[in-house]
């Protein structure tokens, strides 16, 4: 299921549970945190506190009582806010992981200094997700559409990390990784001036997946017809001597 998809149920699915005070559930919708999933566990985290209403000290700064105006009402709601935060934020990460972590009094600086011990990682990321993009082959088997987007968004992905790879060399990427029945295809395009972009490179591979798969039923079906041809035709010169030899041979006579 694309993730879109799934961002979409899980927030229609905290929209409703929101309006219970079903605050177990909202928590144990929120992944542990570890090495490798810091963006999607944050994402988890700042949409079941605003499905819940209490993302307020992370929008909002502290208000400020003053001489005018003491802001009770206000200040309690962020305090509850940040304090609901606070204790969301730390149940959702690991104790060997909390303890490498410094603790701040205010939310919003915690979830900063989160980040931040994470992005030594974003180096481990990149070289995983570059790795992956380079070994990628296509095996001929799914949707070529899907292939290709897959690929680009591994790219996109590098970009986020601050590797931004030319659209060229993904089109090569692809062409690479594409199996030796596309051979003729990509020999076509080396040997053209124009260069493709992603869009026109994708429709292109559709196009030719499409005639290969045709030529590829006609043949089997030439095939076929030939084998059954074949048959028919050594079925009926079996018959055709099995006559021959019943046929009862004339006598001959010698003194005619």
């Amino acid at each position: 299921m694309p993730t879109n998809v799934i961002v979409c149920l899980l927030f229609s699915h905290l929209v409703v549970a929101a309006t219970a005070p079903n605050f177990v559930a909202q928590i144990n919708s929120i992944p542990m945190l570890n090495g490798m999933n810091f963006k999607s566990w944050k994402e988890f985290v700042e949409i079941v506190l605003g499905c819940m209403d209490l993302d307020l000290s992370l929008r909002e700064e502290r208000p400020i009582a003053t001489d005018e105006n003491q802001n009770e009402a206000k200040i309690e709601k962020w305090d509850r806010s940040n304090r609901m935060c606070l204790m969301m934020i730390k149940i959702s990460i690991p104790e060997v992981i909390r303890g490498s972590i410094t603790e701040s009094e205010s939310a919003k600086k915690f979830l900063e200094t989160i980040e931040h011990f994470f992005a030594k990682n974003d180096k481990v990321e990149t070289s995983t997700t570059l790795s992956k993009l380079i070994s990628m082959s296509y095996r001929g088997k799914g949707n070529i559409r899907e292939y290709i987007m897959e690929m680009s968004h591994l790219a996109s992905k590098l970009k986020a990390l601050k590797l931004e790879l030319p659209e060229d060399l993904i089109v090569h990427l692809v062409l690479i990784s594409l199996p030796a029945h596309f051979g003729q295809f990509k020999v076509s395009y080396n040997t053209q001036k124009d260069k493709w972009s992603l869009n026109e490179l994708i429709s292109h591979c559709v196009h030719e997946e499409d005639r290969l798969k045709k030529d590829k039923i006609e043949s089997a079906h030439h095939l076929a017809t030939s084998s059954q041809f074949k048959r028919k035709r050594t079925a009926w010169n079996t018959s055709q001597n099995k006559k021959a030899k019943e046929q009862p041979k004339e006598s001959t006579c010698f003194f005619c």
